[in-house]
């Protein structure tokens, strides 16, 4: 069911408190036309005033006929770095599902190191039963072609755009036997309508008799749909898994995790957060003032606080110091940062990787379901996230304890021992093993420029349910 429609006996209750805490309002002008820019405008400036976490630094309200877009934009504040809009909510809604037209696969593009002007791109990870992964593309390869047209500084950004739909792509592999990158061949690769699921990879490592949990998890998503709960499922049967194999330290690879679902977020925590039971605040929730007092006289206050769940699977209590070490990168980001935040007060966490983020606020979508004359679809940011101990100063980024930047342009594949990132925590947790290579792999460092995660509209969301 649409955000909306739970919103809307909320809504009326609402706009009532709001008449005397907010600015002095201009009396409201006749129905605009259906289908207009004004119409749609209306739409965009009533639910900001309500719902938006800065509604104080609105303008007065000033409604014209500018695009949707241009207007939304003109009312964000100067705090605001993630607040969104787009013209039809359909697509953003399947965007925060992990649901794109796309050939299922994540790359990093940096500077080529032997030309000023060159682009190569890197394969981050291939996305489980994708067109790439049934390709033979795997992490780590390397392509400078898009379509047989070389990238370069000047055209790189108009080339990705071609990446929506079938393309090919010239891939060099890394010969590790000879130390050096060969060209293997065009790829040709179909985009459908894909959708990932974030349970990427998940195993067990035992090593100098400690065993090691390991979970790769790409995207805060509980299901294909907000009615699902697929994901979800999957995550706490791995999380049974880990349990009835006993293991003493968990892994958890955020990496290349951009955000996603409130509720998936408090799944995963709830699965791993130790010494925890239904009573205890996962994340505190702060809202503009008329909003946040609209919900403790109506709800109460504990309305504002999200808790932990009952999870039979959840391995806290089992897990040895330092219970949960989190890979990160540059690109980890919203809810995995509000997974972090949110467990420290109930366990050790240790980060091994590079500065997150930085996003401690939260959104929720907006749109209307069934009327042809508005199919646009906003996600502003309505919330501030507090964990239990009221700490919310993250917004600089969670700064890893051991800083490894994963720029490399030979990788291994995720989970293989002597993957940059995983071979560190395993060093650190259980010591060096005889069985893994000894000495470092060679590494060419790049100069990172941009990544396909951040492209993605779901990239830095930490979206909640109004209820």
């Amino acid at each position: 069911m649409a955000k909306m429609k739970s919103l809307l006996a909320f809504l009326m209750l609402f706009s009532i408190i709001l008449i005397s805490s907010c600015r002095e309002q201009e009396p409201e002008p006749e129905e605009f036309e259906k289908g207009t820019n004004e119409y749609v405008n209306n739409w965009i400036y009533d639910n900001m005033n309500l719902y938006y976490y800065w509604n104080e630094d609105l303008p007065d309200k000033s409604i014209n006929g500018a695009s949707p877009d241009d207007f939304f934009y003109s009312l964000l504040s100067n705090q605001d770095r993630f607040s969104w809009i787009q013209p039809n909510f359909q697509e953003l809604l399947n965007s925060l599902q992990g649901i794109t037209l796309e050939s299922g696969y994540e790359y990093i593009l940096y500077n080529d190191p032997n030309n000023e002007n060159g682009v190569i791109g890197q394969i981050a990870y291939v996305k489980n039963g994708s067109p790439a992964e049934q390709s033979g593309l795997k992490r780590g390869d390397l392509f400078t072609k898009i379509n047989g047209g070389a990238l370069t500084l000047d055209n790189y950004r108009d080339q990705l755009g071609n990446l929506s739909q079938n393309h090919t792509l010239t891939i060099e592999r890394y010969d590790f036997e000879n130390e050096e990158f060969l060209e293997i061949g065009d790829f040709e690769l179909g985009a459908v309508q894909f959708a990932e699921n974030p349970n990427h990879l998940d195993t067990v490592y035992t090593r100098n008799d400690k065993k090691i949990g390991y979970y790769v998890y790409n995207l805060f998503s509980v299901g294909i749909d907000t009615d699902s709960a697929k994901y979800a499922e999957e995550m706490d049967q791995i999380f049974e898994q880990f349990k009835s194999e006993g293991i003493d330290h968990l892994v958890l690879d955020l990496r290349y995790n951009g955000g996603g679902a409130e509720r998936a977020t408090i799944n995963l925590a709830s699965l791993i957060g130790s010494n925890i039971s239904e009573q205890d605040i996962f994340v505190k929730r702060d809202y503009n003032e008329g909003l946040k007092q609209a919900f403790i006289d109506e709800y109460g206050e504990d309305f504002l606080n999200r808790k932990f769940v009952q999870k039979t699977q959840n391995i806290g209590s089992n897990l040895k110091s330092p219970q949960l070490t989190v890979l990160t990168s540059t690109r980890t980001a919203s809810a995995s940062e509000l997974l972090i935040n949110g467990l420290n007060p109930f366990m050790e966490t240790f980060i091994i990787g590079d500065t997150t983020v930085g996003k401690n606020v939260g959104s929720t979508s907006f749109y209307e379901e069934n009327n042809p004359d508005n199919t646009w679809g906003m996600q502003p940011i309505i919330t501030k996230s507090f964990n239990s101990l009221n700490q919310s100063d993250y917004d600089l980024g969670f700064y890893p304890d051991i800083p490894l930047r994963d720029n490399s342009l030979v990788k291994l594949d995720l989970g293989d021992v002597n993957e940059k990132l995983l071979r560190e925590a395993l060093i650190y947790l259980a010591g060096s093993d005889e069985v893994s290579r000894q000495t470092k792999l060679q590494e060419i460092p790049a100069k990172d420029l941009m990544g396909s995660m951040e492209l993605k509209r779901r990239f830095g969301i930490y979206d909640i349910d109004l209820k």
